[in-house]
């Protein structure tokens, strides 16, 4: 029987790869975060049986089958473990002009990279590209290989569907109900929540067009793609993969084109935990607490009167522990409790996953806060830039998180509020577990969705892609129709009123002439 089945798995592999397709992954940007659910994806498709040649910044530490990287690594300066609070504030305000130069333009000078230069230049032709995946974030000038190597081509969205990507790909956006990707409010705003959620999303999506569309000029460079604009890439794009879900992100209108795969990252994998982290978490039979500004950012270059504040709550909460995640032990401030331990890295979803974990104090990233929720485990907030503070406020509203509102906000009293609310009401513990049910709840995981799809666009091509976009805005929106329908009543009452006017003259015309007659008479004897 064993022998058996091995001889089916060998079969099932064999016509995987004779029908599988060649797929070129473009994941140019340097932020693991985003990184994290294109990983996976590129290794289901090589799981599946197609051939995947993949751009990124993160090889793989041990071959996978039919899988190639094509590195970057070290072409751009390491961002994980590094972005101190300093430079975090460079991310504030709705100015868009800082982050689409840094991960927009900055991001396509890769293009000259050597190895870049020789796929545009001499690509695989035994066999050629069957597709492309480019992940869409402010670097578009990467979709031009869809067109230039004449290929479908599918786009993956590491967050909620861009405001600025709606129009571009012909998908319906309402602004009075679905909040900008910017926006703190949720989907049942008053007036004031409304206009202000229409304005930002409108100031968003125009400054980002702006600043991304001087990247024609590395299409012209490095593609000879003379007269190509920008955004006329978008129209290549057959397939949107987001990483959303209606059970977090709320109910809004999306085209068949648009697919929400969010969580596609969560995977138990059996990553074991470090003996120490094992033993540390198995013995917190008060619960422990998992707190982590991510994989950039370095907890340890706060300031020193915030390091206290941390200090001064998880030492209030003990016995409880505390699990939390610091790039240099070396540059933490002294005094830590002992009821904390530290690591440069943590195994995140074994962490959240442990039965003592009870509390996840996070940045508000949407894949660990999506991983959180998978597992159940409620939050505390403390948001530092980009899309943290909508998610955090969101999940607030859903009562499976607190929020903090900002590291200028936390101070003893309100952190150990907070933690006390999450480890003591079990509101909070059975809210998140109702939303994972929701979250977790498909008829396919979000990784089989995902592929099923990428091979569909394969199969049959820009299929899915809305009418809308074979329309201008102004047609989009019908305002040649209002122009026509508003052109139709004046017409209309100005014919009325001519109607009018002349029916009376016709019956009150020589009375009026009669009376201007006499009193001209009269005037006339009078002199």
């Amino acid at each position: 029987m064993k022998v058996l089945s091995v001889l089916l798995a060998i079969l099932v592999t064999c016509d995987q790869s004779a029908n599988g397709f060649r797929i070129l992954g473009v994941f140019p940007l340097h932020g693991h975060s985003h990184w994290v659910m294109n990983e996976p994806l590129m290794k289901g498709l090589a799981q599946r049986g197609h051939q995947v040649d993949v751009i990124t910044h993160f090889p793989q530490k041990k071959p996978v089958p039919n899988y190639t990287d094509i590195s970057l690594f070290g072409s751009l300066p390491n961002v994980r473990n590094n972005i101190s609070a300093t430079e975090i504030q460079a991310f504030g305000g709705l100015s868009m002009k800082h982050l689409t130069e840094i991960a927009g333009n900055n991001i396509c000078e890769l293009l000259a990279h050597p190895k870049i230069q020789d796929l545009i230049k001499n690509p695989p032709q035994d066999p050629p590209y069957d597709l492309v995946i480019v992940e869409v974030f402010m670097a578009p000038c990467f979709l031009a290989f869809g067109r230039h190597l004449k290929v479908p081509l599918v786009a993956t969205v590491t967050c909620s569907f861009h405001d600025w990507l709606n129009e571009l790909s012909g998908n319906s956006f309402n602004p009075s109900y679905v909040p900008s990707l910017f926006s703190s409010f949720g989907q049942h705003m008053n007036f004031k929540e409304r206009m202000l959620n229409f304005l930002t999303s409108h100031l968003i999506s125009a400054q980002i067009l702006y600043h991304t569309e001087f990247q024609a000029e590395y299409l012209k460079k490095y593609f000879d793609m003379q007269d190509t604009a920008i955004m006329d890439l978008y129209s290549d794009i057959s397939l949107y993969l987001v990483n959303s879900h209606y059970s977090l992100s709320g109910i809004r209108p999306l085209t068949p084109a648009i697919v929400e795969v969010g969580g596609l990252h969560v995977k138990s994998d059996n990553v074991s935990l470090a003996p120490e982290v094992q033993k540390w978490l198995d013995e917190s039979k008060d619960g422990c607490v998992y707190f982590t500004f991510g994989s950039m950012v370095r907890i340890e270059t706060f300031s020193k009167e915030l390091m206290e504040e941390f200090y001064a709550s998880f030492k209030k909460i003990a016995p409880v522990r505390v699990l939390m995640k610091v790039a240099k032990k070396e540059d933490l401030l002294p005094g830590l409790p002992d009821n904390v331990m530290t690591q440069s890295w943590f195994p995140q979803i074994a962490v959240l996953k442990h039965k003592n974990i009870r509390a996840f104090i996070t940045h508000g990233g949407l894949m660990g806060t999506q991983e959180a929720i998978y597992y159940g485990v409620p939050m505390i907030g403390i948001p530092l830039f980009g899309d943290q503070k909508i998610n955090i406020q969101s999940y607030e509203r859903k009562k499976i998180a607190i929020s903090l509102n900002s590291v200028q906000d936390v101070t003893e009293e309100k952190l150990t509020s907070a933690l006390n609310s999450i480890l003591k009401d079990p509101t909070y513990r059975e809210n998140v577990q109702y939303f994972s049910k929701l979250f977790v709840d498909r008829p396919l995981s979000p990784l089989d969705t995902a592929i099923f799809w990428v091979e569909y666009i394969k199969k049959y091509g820009n299929f899915l892609q809305s009418p809308a976009m074979q329309l201008y805005w102004w047609q989009r929106h019908l305002l040649d129709v209002y122009a026509f329908l508003l052109l139709i009543v004046i017409v209309v009452l100005l014919v009325v009123m001519f109607i009018l006017r002349k029916l009376k003259r016709l019956l009150f015309g020589s009375h009026v002439c009669t009376k201007k007659d006499s009193a001209a008479i009269k005037a006339k004897k009078n002199k």
